[in-house]
């Protein structure tokens, strides 16, 4: 008999209901899941949990010294986006898996889900928020895929582009199976892989072109 039908067996016997058996687990598994996220809601809200202390720290970010304080526990994601404000940066799978999270430190792509803040002060953090020219021209791969409409719901687009942003700065002359291979790391949950992959590769045509003017 398999280990679970044994112990709810084992409450029957001893007059616990199956139905309040199973009700109790559902309940188990939703607290232990709501406390993995118990310092995030408490950032929230103003609140810290006990031992969760917040320090001052100065990160570079998109060039600039931003001040901010941060939990132990905190992720570069979650400063970006709710300390920060930069919400470019995606919160998908939040477990290193998707790569909507994904940022540059010192020019190469990591999943900033996966990141605690602390860990990289003196590092250079570039977002989808810093791709920019000083005065908002958009950086060839972001124009790439405006041009292609390399995109479905686009909730995933600006991990792409990071990640190829930091793939062309090694490989700026890839094939176009080299850039899917570069791209590996990132997730579309519409699909739409071929036209993402020509957008990217028209930024990537754009930047050597902008090389030689």
């Amino acid at each position: 008999m398999d280990d679970r039908l044994e112990v709810i067996s084992d409450a029957v016997m001893k007059g616990v209901s199956r139905r309040n058996f199973i009700k109790g687990v559902i309940a188990g598994g939703a607290a232990a899941s709501s406390a993995t996220y118990l310092f995030r809601a408490s950032s929230l809200l103003g609140q810290q949990p006990p031992g969760l202390g917040e320090r001052l720290i100065t990160l570079n970010v998109n060039g600039q010294a931003r001040r901010v304080d941060v939990m132990k526990q905190e992720t570069l994601a979650w400063t970006l986006r709710y300390k920060l404000g930069l919400t470019g940066t995606k919160l998908g799978c939040d477990r290193a898996e998707c790569g909507a999270c994904t940022v540059l430190l010192d020019d190469i792509p990591h999943y900033s889900c996966s990141i605690l803040t602390h860990t990289v002060r003196g590092r250079k953090i570039l977002t989808i928020e810093g791709l920019a020219d000083p005065v908002g021209r958009l950086h060839p791969v972001q124009q790439g895929v405006i041009d292609e409409q390399g995109f479905q719901c686009a909730f995933c687009m600006s991990g792409f582009i990071m990640s190829a942003v930091g793939f062309l700065k090694t490989n700026p002359n890839p094939t176009r199976l080299q850039m899917a291979q570069g791209l590996s790391g990132n997730l579309c949950r519409c699909q739409d892989y071929d036209k993402i992959l020509t957008a990217m590769m028209r930024g990537a045509e754009s930047m050597r072109k902008a090389q030689h003017v």
